[in-house]
């Protein structure tokens, strides 16, 4: 199943306690059709110690809202829209804005491009660092395997007596 709000989006809350708030959604459940949005539906958690590390106490924590109770926020227009499809000249679907048109699609997508750039370039520092590594251990001596230097140590001995 699917909902029709993304992690990153920017919502209004049209119905429950907090209706007027807005907020940006930090996850999303699509099977269960909720979402946690910073800032709205939080409740207090009383919590017992459960070992020396982690005090107990009141915490205050950020509940669930169901997502028929939300609506996004249009990024160009800072309207509550709803949310329809349209597609690209490439071929992609997106999603867009009913009254502007305009492009709603949240900014995560482009950070994720620039991990997977990050993880690239972390991927090839570390084969230059094994490159390096197996370069001065060949230019090291090799050591000689323990058998052999035992039977060394043992021929001293024995020329010293």
């Amino acid at each position: 199943m699917s909902v029709h709000v993304k992690r990153g989006d920017t919502v209004l809350v049209i119905a429950g306690k907090d209706k007027g708030k807005k907020g940006k959604i930090m996850s999303c459940d699509p099977d269960g059709h909720k979402a946690k949005v910073d800032g709205i539906n939080v409740v207090t958690k009383h919590s017992k110690p459960k070992n020396r590390e982690t005090a107990g106490g009141i915490r205050k924590i950020v509940g669930n809202i169901d997502t028929s109770n939300l609506m996004v926020i249009c990024p160009a227009c800072d309207k509550a829209t709803r949310l329809g499809h349209k597609e690209l000249d490439n071929g992609k679907k997106v999603r867009a804005c009913k009254k502007c048109g305009a492009n709603v699609e949240p900014q995560i997508k482009g950070k994720d491009k620039d991990k997977d750039k990050k993880k690239k370039a972390d991927k090839s520092a570390e084969v230059e660092a094994v490159s390096e590594d197996k370069a001065t251990k060949a230019k090291a001596p090799a050591k000689k395997s323990t058998a052999k230097a035992k039977t060394e140590t043992k021929a001293k001995t024995e020329s010293k007596e």
